[in-house]
């Protein structure tokens, strides 16, 4: 009482324009107040009345007549109460007192994130088997890059996790995780798998993640848990061999041991720790490098060849040569029938479906992936699709082998016997002639001979023919098995899923680039068939282009005298012609912009 009196019958530094003098309210406050760890703490250069800044007379203070409000830390803490602002702390009336409960006390934390757990574990007590973790062991051994609790929920900025199968929380606990595990320099100083994030964006769940889509696919912590992080080796972890079947289990229902055998973070360049998926990849990737080199080279050359060619025949025209014109040449034939047509219609519109759902998750890095995901809303729609054409893919590829067995063993017209039929004219399986008309070729593209002519069928059109069946082999049998893993996981090793996705993936952009390419050009883009060969929609074709493109076929039939029985009764109707040209068109320059997005996407990833 005696030295409250004798402050206040002093004249007190406030009232001589100065700041009271912590060590004046430590007089009063020692009780509560340690003077030297209010000295040594973060605020210990502040003076009381920098917070209590009701507080600007002392003798009013001390006689009770100036009423100290409660601290607001947003006057110095902007950014931090910002943050809390609109934290899930602030929505249960959880203050910054709460955790920065001895505020005069309070010491810098020098980014050591053992007082930050210590802290967070008061109250949620719930997650303390974090500090059991392989995370929580390494922070709490002093290890700053090991991940804390501030590393995933921030300090301040705490959102709350809510339902967990919202896009928001599917995408953070796996966005979480990226942060530090894509930072090579730190995994590798660590001692930690380093290619975490990039195997698991090579993945089916990381390439739906990535197009936006986290909520339909596994994420980090599905397989590893958010809290309860182990190594493999531990067998309390939940990716040990013998806790993966629950695992897994969480969304393949009808998960086996096997199929647990999947890599989820396998590296199809690791020779030493992946052979299998290392060697499926230099066959895959050796197929798609040579069939391209053989095919992009053919095309080249002809294209060539057909330029030079065309520009003889405008000069010998322009120089007043005779142009040998075939009699009747405008006379359509037919070359195809109705179920030819069909089959026809129903691999264009496949094959177009397939690609246009399938592209975007090859290339799910590309902003036009994202695009092609949102306008057909969403990753579950594009996979609907994506199995519906695969449906009709399967259903003309029935309808093909169906087709070739009434070929080679029921019809009439044809005449000798199973072998005679499938190495006759009229079959499209490859025969000694075929070697000859390569060779007529090459010599026509390098000018060594004239263009050969050629039977019912050509080589290259074979080629495509055999193509489809392994295709189906190859993209079928990978995309069954991707399809229903669970079926095939009960029998097969989960690394049968990996090299089914490897090639399931090769192979279509084999094809893909193949149709967008070779095809297209040796169908439409070559010289005498430019902007399109529409015969593959009517089925017909004059005979001016019979003899031209098949003189063999034309002098055989003109042999045994059924020409006129391939003569087509009318024509494709206006209607019919325009619907079908505009669906052809379309379905060009769909494929056309396709290929330049694949190659956008090569250019921009490389």
């Amino acid at each position: 009482m005696i030295t409250v009196l004798s402050v206040a019958a002093s004249p007190s530094r406030a009232e001589q324009g100065l700041a009271i003098d912590p060590t004046t309210c430590l007089g009063c406050h020692s009780n509560k107040i340690h003077a030297s760890a209010f000295s040594a703490s973060v605020h210990g250069r502040i003076a009381c009345t920098g917070c209590h800044v009701e507080v600007v007379e002392l003798a009013r203070h001390m006689t009770g007549q100036t009423k100290v409000a409660k601290v607001s830390c947003v006057r110095c803490h902007k950014k931090e109460a910002a943050e809390h602002y609109a934290s899930v702390h602030m929505l249960h009336d959880i203050k910054c007192a709460n955790c920065h409960e001895d505020i005069h006390a309070i010491t810098y934390w020098k980014k050591d994130k053992r007082r930050v757990v210590a802290k967070c574990i008061q109250c949620h007590d719930k997650e303390s088997v974090y500090r059991n973790s392989i995370h929580g062991r390494a922070v709490a051994a002093g290890n700053q890059d090991s991940a804390a609790c501030n590393d995933c929920h921030q300090l301040h900025a705490i959102r709350p996790v809510g339902n967990q199968a919202t896009h928001e929380n599917r995408e953070f606990h796996t966005k979480v995780c990226m942060k530090c595990h894509s930072d090579e320099k730190m995994m590798q100083r660590n001692g930690v798998f380093n290619v975490a994030v990039k195997t698991y964006m090579e993945s089916y769940h990381g390439k739906n993640f990535r197009l936006g889509y986290p909520e339909k696919v596994a994420g980090c912590a599905d397989c590893h848990t958010a809290h309860a992080v182990l190594p493999a080796s531990d067998p309390a972890s939940s990716v040990n061999p013998k806790n993966l079947v629950a695992t897994c289990g969480q969304c393949h229902k009808k998960a086996t041991e096997p199929f647990t055998k999947y890599y989820p973070h396998g590296e199809h360049t690791d020779r030493k720790n992946y052979p299998i998926l290392y060697w499926t990849f230099v066959a895959m990737t050796g197929l798609l490098i040579s069939t391209f080199a053989v095919f992009w080279v053919h095309t080249f050359l002809w294209m060539f060849r057909g330029f030079v060619d065309n520009r003889k025949q405008q000069e010998a025209i322009a120089a007043g040569a005779e142009v040998h014109r075939i009699p009747d040449g405008n006379r359509q034939y037919r070359r195809f029938n109705r179920r030819h047509v069909l089959m026809h219609l129903l691999v264009i519109t496949s094959f177009l479906g397939l690609a246009l759902t399938g592209l975007p998750l090859k290339f799910s890095d590309q902003e036009w992936a994202k695009l092609l995901m949102y306008i057909y809303g969403g990753a579950t729609n594009a996979g609907i699709i994506h199995r519906i054409c695969a449906g009709i893919t399967f259903v003309y590829f029935s309808g093909a082998i169906g087709m070739s067995i009434h070929f080679l063993f029921i019809r009439k017209d044809i005449p000798g016997n199973f072998l005679q039929r499938l190495f006759g004219p009229d079959s499209l399986c490859p025969n000694l002639r075929d070697i000859s008309d390569v060779a007529g070729m090459v010599r026509w593209f390098i000018f060594r001979g004239p263009k050969p002519t050629f039977e019912r069928w050509t080589y290259w059109e074979k080629f495509d023919f055999i193509a489809v069946f392994w295709g189906m082999f190859a993209i079928g049998g990978s995309g069954l098995m991707l399809w229903f893993p669970q079926f095939f996981g009960s029998f097969l090793p989960g690394w049968a899923f990996n090299v089914a996705t490897i090639i399931h993936s090769d192979e279509a952009l084999l094809a893909t680039g193949f149709i967008f390419t070779v095809h297209f050009f040796n169908t439409h883009g070559r010289p005498e068939k430019f902007p399109m060969d529409f015969v593959i929609f009517n089925g017909q074709l004059s005979k001016h282009e019979f003899i031209e493109e098949r003189g063999d076929q034309w002098r055989r039939y003109e042999q045994l005298g059924i020409t006129e029985q391939f003569r087509a009764k009318k024509t494709s109707g206006v209607v019919y012609d325009f619907f079908f040209k505009g669906f052809g068109f379309l379905a060009l320059f769909t494929g056309i912009t396709l290929l330049l997005l694949m190659i956008y996407a090569f250019i921009a990833q490389s």
